[in-house]
């Protein structure tokens, strides 16, 4: 479903994908199946997303973006796609940011441009990242530092692997496993 007052010059959307009203989506960008792309929503051209992926209102995706499958990215999350702009001074090449299957970027987080969000990572919200996080963490601050632990369930557990409850996780190829 592409809403009528969407702007949609694109036709690389998948299946099951809507978009909804005042959003502005570049003839070049790629867009999966079963995405969820919320008002006023921007998407530059050289933009790839994944499959299930939800973008909540308020996010401009500029070029060099590369959203996994299953990622959530929250309501006026802030991209960057270049660490030293100038007004009508271009890069070559904008830098890439990519974000990794099952990653969550909480509202009103600034990802900073060239970074890496790891797989089923969480970023807290009003987060501002200036380095890439390795999956399954938790990160949250300005900057944001790693705070912690996430399952791929959304399980958050504190820096010894355990959860508000007591449980202990074992960390298996970086992924935590209930012991």
């Amino acid at each position: 479903m592409i809403h009528e007052l969407a702007d949609v010059q694109t036709e690389n959307i998948g299946e099951g994908t809507n978009v909804w009203q005042y959003c502005v989506i570049l003839k070049d960008a790629e867009i999966g199946d079963n995405c969820n792309i919320n008002f006023n929503v921007f998407i530059e051209n050289d933009v790839i997303i994944g499959n299930n992926v939800t973008i909540k209102s308020g996010v401009q995706l500029w070029d060099g973006l590369r959203v996994s499958d299953d990622v959530f990215i929250g309501p006026n999350v802030t991209f960057t796609n270049d660490n030293i702009p100038r007004s009508k001074k271009y890069p070559l090449s904008f830098q890439q940011t990519i974000l990794e299957k099952g990653a969550s970027i909480g509202a009103n987080s600034t990802i900073v441009a060239g970074n890496v969000i790891g797989a089923f990572s969480f970023i807290g919200a009003g987060s501002v990242v200036t380095k890439s996080t390795t999956p399954f963490s938790v990160w949250y601050g300005n900057p944001a530092v790693k705070k912690g632990y996430i399952t791929r369930d959304g399980i958050i557990l504190n820096e010894e692997h355990k959860d508000k409850f007591g449980n202990i996780y074992k960390l298996i190829n970086g992924e935590p496993i209930l012991i």
